[in-house]
Order: structure tokens, then sequence, then C-alpha cells
């Protein structure tokens, strides 16, 4: 624990500092001086602050003061520096003011943080005692430090590679969950960036058939002060303290700047190996939390201006993210750092994309959600930011707030209407099979209106937030109590069955259903139109003991198992074979809405709805609340999206029969020229394995809870 107590004035050093130039914020580099830049417009005083190894704090006063930017350049700074910065001015929490120079704060643009949080009411500034008094106790030894950073990684002709989203598979990970138990990943690498690029976990993503992985938060971040005292940590990451640092803790080489390169490295062999890398960003909180939180940065300088209020002045936050604060993206520093931070990890991060989390609480103007809003604009009109993946959450922690169908091109969603159609479907729990179609087919209800494709809608079953894909088949209720919050934590609204048993069982008939659910589940979401997404692990059973809010979590709840034995490695095999046809086959992955038509004419409907008595679905069929299975015939002769010189497009037809049922049941081949003859190419029907043939008008008996593919002759 730091032991520091400094006196201000034996640190005021008043050493010469150039003017330097204020239009980019943060520590830039060069051989003959380092410039700082700091976005402060209500202060009235600024020092830039260097520390040696031993914590010896050198404060140099800024003088120049341009469009709100404090700023100035020092000679010869060595790279790897530690510093921060401090401020003055005025102390009205009431009129949110709150400017404490003993409050050493961490540059918003630090591209490097090095050191750990320590301490509690040290970081206030406030007095613990009395919230409106100014805290005089110095954090400056409490506070991690930034880093000057040198940037002249070698990318070697990298670039994005700007995947179409209609061949985009996701694959949702944590850095340090994917590889700390991994047996052939080098121990000393293990939970790092360059852990996740090792060979072995490269091979098994490609393997797979994923095309892209979604990390979890790797912008610099910390745990909050409830969890430090419960002996936890915040092991997703969503408390974010620096938005262009990645998260030193996740470096295997060091944190002076080496967890730079070591990102970019990761990065790099990602690429070389066709796989694009999504950040998952949280810009609409920030660590420091609610108004009797810590001070970390924002706070200390621009308090008022960052983050929204629940009027037009004072001290009352508003909070729409459930965080403590919510982060106004129309006030001018904090777009500019958004845009900035998002900027740099495409252009100097190399990153494909990102997905936001609580998207709609920066999508707001005021306090009301508007889909012109400042935020979303700019990044659409942003020359590097509209080119890359832009993933919604499409909702905050207000009822107003979600928006599902609502974000504007070139944004795709969540589309948790998706997870929890397909849930209920296969649960068995009475969804209808019309709203299950319309999953099926894009979603079309959500986004065909506003023009927007089928790969608007980012599919999926699970996410880190919630079971994972074997606990929503072995638990009918959340088991939180590790979470020390008495299992009050997480949802209770979680679509799941244990199918008899609650948790884990020996007995073999229930393992084997579960076993078949999980692939049903997979298989459904690789076949349905629009891009998928995985959570890692779901294909190889892993499982958090029914905690479905893990977010606190750094252990063997969370990671990765990666040992052979129970390893549901039949759902592994099923999955993998599922993402290998939706590769080959054009017809599984359409750019278009289908429109139940012929693409030509007197050829077959682009898509159709059998019913299991071998007919097409009438009007009365979709209203039938005992009807669980369903038939869905997409035609591949010919395509609607025409190809790069616009020819006409070909592809194998196929039929994909569902049954959610608990029981058998005997589905009928249309009698029909455009459904003909095929084979089956995947299954989980234990009746109909992969080969067995299948003519017009034979009777297939479809087992309970399964589903096959059929790929026409």
């Amino acid at each position: 624990m730091p032991t520091n107590t400094w006196s201000w004035s034996a640190l005021d050093e008043r050493a010469p500092v150039w003017p330097g130039y204020h239009q980019q914020l943060g520590a830039t580099w060069s051989e003959r001086s380092t410039n700082f830049a700091v976005f402060s417009p209500e202060s009235t005083a600024a020092w830039v602050c260097l520390f040696d190894e031993d914590g010896t704090e050198t404060r140099h006063q800024l003088t120049e003061h341009t469009l709100g930017v404090w700023h100035g350049a020092l000679p010869d700074v060595p790279v790897g520096q530690r510093y921060g910065f401090r401020v003055g001015g005025r102390w009205a929490p009431d009129h949110g003011l709150r400017f404490n120079r003993d409050k050493l704060l961490l540059d918003p643009y630090a591209k490097a943080l090095t050191g750990s949080v320590w301490g509690h009411h040290e970081l206030l500034a406030h007095d613990p005692g009395d919230p409106r008094r100014r805290s005089q106790v110095d954090s400056a030894p409490y506070m991690p430090k930034c880093v000057v950073v040198k940037d002249d990684f070698d990318w070697q002709g990298d670039t994005q590679l700007r995947r179409r989203w209609r061949d985009t598979v996701i694959y949702e990970l944590h850095v340090k969950g994917f590889t700390q138990l991994h047996d052939r990943v080098p121990e000393h690498l293990r939970g790092t960036y360059a852990g996740l690029a090792t060979d072995h976990v490269l091979d098994y993503l490609t393997d797979l058939g994923v095309t892209a992985v979604e990390l979890l938060p790797v912008q610099h971040f910390v745990s909050e002060r409830a969890l430090v005292d419960r002996g936890l940590s915040n092991y997703w990451g969503y408390n974010t303290l620096a938005f262009l640092a990645p998260h030193a803790a996740y470096s295997s080489s060091g944190d002076l700047g080496q967890q730079v390169t070591e990102f970019k490295q990761m990065v790099k062999r990602f690429h070389e190996r066709g796989l694009e890398v999504i950040l998952d960003v949280v810009y609409n909180h920030t660590a420091e939390g609610g108004a009797d939180g810590p001070t970390y940065s924002f706070r200390g300088l621009d308090d008022l201006g960052f983050y929204k209020r629940a009027g037009t002045v004072g001290d009352a936050y508003w909070d729409v993210t459930g965080c403590g604060n919510t982060v106004d993206s129309t006030s001018l520093g904090a777009l500019r750092l958004i845009l900035d931070s998002l900027r740099y990890w495409v252009t100097e991060m190399h990153v494909d994309g990102f997905r936001f989390d609580l998207a709609s609480a920066l999508a707001r103007t005021g306090h009301a959600v508007d889909m012109r809003s400042a935020f979303l604009t700019t990044i659409s009109q942003d020359p590097v930011l509209r080119h890359v993946k832009l993933i919604a959450e499409p909702w905050d922690a207000s009822m107003d707030g979600y928006l599902v169908g609502s974000f504007p091109p070139p944004w795709v969603e969540w589309n948790d209407r998706y997870r929890d159609t397909m849930r209920s479907f296969w649960r068995g729990d009475g969804t209808g099979v019309r709203d299950v179609a319309s999953r099926l087919a894009g979603s079309s209800d959500l986004y065909a209106d506003d023009g927007r494709s089928p790969y608007a809608s980012v599919n999926f079953v699970t996410a880190h937030d919630g079971f994972t894909l074997r606990d929503l088949v072995s638990y009918e209720r959340k088991h939180n109590h590790a979470n020390g919050e008495h299992d009050r934590d997480g949802t209770d609204n979680n679509l799941s069955s244990n199918y008899g048993v609650e948790g884990e069982t020996d007995d073999e008939e229930i393992r084997a259903l579960r076993r078949r659910q999980a692939a049903n589940l997979l298989v459904t979401l690789c076949l349905s139109s629009g891009a998928p997404m995985i959570t890692a692990g779901d294909e190889r059973g892993r499982t958090q003991r029914g905690n479905n809010n893990a977010y606190c979590q750094d252990n063997e709840i969370s990671w990765v198992d990666w040992r052979a034995d129970d390893a549901w490695l039949d759902v592994y095999e099923v999955a993998r074979a599922a993402l290998r046809l939706r590769r080959q086959h054009p017809a599984l992955r359409q750019r278009h809405h289908f429109q139940g038509t012929p693409t030509l004419a007197g050829g077959p409907k682009d898509l159709a709805w059998l019913h299991p008595d071998g007919r097409e679905m009438s009007q009365p069929d979709w209203y039938d609340g005992r009807l669980r299975t369903v038939g869905m015939f997409v035609s591949g002769d010919p395509l609607r999206s025409p190809g790069p010189e616009g020819e006409q497009q070909r592809d194998r037809s196929f039929l994909v029969w569902f049954n959610a049922r608990d029981e058998p049941v005997d589905v009928t081949q249309m009698e029909n020229p455009w459904v003909g003859s095929g084979e089956v190419v995947l299954s989980t029907c234990p009746d109909n394995p992969v080969g067995t043939a299948v003519q017009a008008g034979d009777t297939l008996t479809m087992s309970a809870r399964s589903l096959v593919l059929l790929r026409q002759h």
C-alpha cells in the first residue's frame, strides 16, 4: 500500500514549459519534446506531473489555455515516462464543478496505463464525511499512472479485412478467460493478448469456422469498490478508465507501453488467419460511478460537461446505465473523446469494428433517444468509422431505451427477440411457429421496412450476460450466490429448462437430451438468415454452474475448460458442420430478405414454409397454437442476389425440418419438383443420420426435439 504524504508546496516546481499545441490531445512524443494537452474548459490552472520509478513527482505548470485545452511541451521526455495531470479551479459540487488540485487525474487520451488503483477515500475529490467539502488528501500514491508511448509498430502491410456481413460469423470471447486454462498455450502467455494469438487458439477458431472474434472490453478498466470489498473483481471489464489504452493486465510483456505492441501483434496474427477483431466498447458510462464515487479523470477535468444531469445544472447525475453516471455524448469534450478513441483503435490498432454497450444511452439528445443524435450522425459520416463494423446493443437500463430494429444504417444490432424466440421454441413452451419463421428468415418485421438487410440482425441464443448454452439446458433458475449479492442479481427470465434435474446429473438420458437441445439451438443459429454470434465455449459445453451474471467471477466459473473429458465434442462437431455448410453455400447466407415468391418466372419460391402433412403452410396453420413442427425450404436455384459481375447465381436448395415437440413426428416430403429428392447433410435426429436419402413423397420420422437439414440432389 502506498504511504507517500508529500505536501503540495514541496512539489510545485515551475520548470520551463514550451507553449506546445492544443490540436492533438494527450501525450505526443517526439525526439525533441513531448506535447501534453488536456481538455478542461472551466478549470483555472493545470499541471502535467511526471513520476520517477520510485514515485517521486515533478510538476510542470501549463500556461497555455486554448479553446478549453491546457497544453505545453516538455523537452527530453523519454518513452515510457509515467505522467498524469492536476487541475485547479472552483469547488462547487452543487453546480457540477469539482476541481481539486490534490487529486491526480489520468489523461483521457492516455495510450497506456501502469499500476493499479489503491485505497478508497484517498480517491474521493470530496471529504467522505461531508460531500460538500473538498478533500485535501493527495491521491497520487494511490493512482495508476499514464505512460508516454511511441508508436513505431511495423504492420507489414496489414489492414482491416472488411469481410461482408453476410459472410460473417462472430465468436464472443474474453481475452483472459479463453486461454487461462488452455494446456497448449505456454503458461506465461495464458490469459494474455499473446496467448490469444498462439497457433493453437487460431487453429481452433478457424477450424470451428468463425470469421470474427468479438472481445469483451479491452479498454483499460478497474474494479468497483463494492466488488473489491467482497474479495471479487470486475471480470467482464464494463468499467472503463481509459478509452485509448489496452487493458494492461492482459499483457504478458509489461505495462510501460508493451501492452500496446502486444495488442497490435495479436490483431496482426488474427488478420493473417482471416479473422476479424471486433471490440466490445463501453462509452455510455465510466469507472467513476455516481457523484459519491472516486475521481480518476473525467470528473476532475470537466464534470459538468462530461456527465448527463437530471436537470440543466447541479450535481444530480442522470443515470440510464445502471452504473451511477451516463456520459453526455452531446458535449464537445465527450463526443470528441469517443470519436478520437474509435478512430485510434481503427487506424493505429487495426481493429475491424465495435459492439457498443448500451448504445441507446449514447444516442440521446437531452434525455430522449434520438436517431439523428450527434453521436450517430457523426459516426455515420466519418470517413474512417462508417466503413468498419458497427454493432449496437439497442437498449439501455431505461424503459424508453429499448429500440431493437430502430438503429439506422450502417449499424447492425444485437437481436434479443431472436434469442428469446428460439429459446422458447426449443423449450417447447408454446411459442408459435409464426414468430419462429420470422426470426429464421432474418426478422424482416424489424428490418425490412426501412431497407435494411437480414444481416442487420446479429442473431444469438446466448451471450456473456446470462446462462451459457450448457446451463440454459441444465438449470431452471439462476445460482448466483458466489457473486455475494444474495442471488438478487441477474435476470429471472432465462427461458431455460433442466429437463428433469437441476444442474449436472449422471442420468444419461437427460445428458443426451441436453446435448441434443444445445445442438438444436446452435444449428438453428447457424442456419438462420442474419449474422450469427456464438458465445465462446458454448460449442464444447462450457458451464458457469448456473451463474447467469458471472461479471465478477475471474476464476474457473468463467474460464473456458479445455479438458477433453465431458467437452461435448458431439455438439462441437455439429456446430462445425453447420458453419461449414453455411460457408460453402450462399443459399444459406443470403443478402436480401426472402419474398416468398419465385426469383424467376416459373421457378421455385425463394422461401417456402412446409407443414408436416406434406403441403405448404396455410394462413390458419400459422395460428395453430399446437404446431411445433415446421419445414423451411430455401431455394438456391436461382439466388435473388446477383454475382459480382451481375451474373445469375445458382446453388443447391435446402430443406430444414424443425421438431420442437417432446415426441416423434412424421413429416411428409412434398410431391413437388422444386423440393424433389435429396439427402440429410446435418442432423440432430437419431432416426435420420447424415447420409440418409430422401425422395419426394417419402415420410420422415423426426425424433423428439430434433432437426434435419436436407440438401437437394
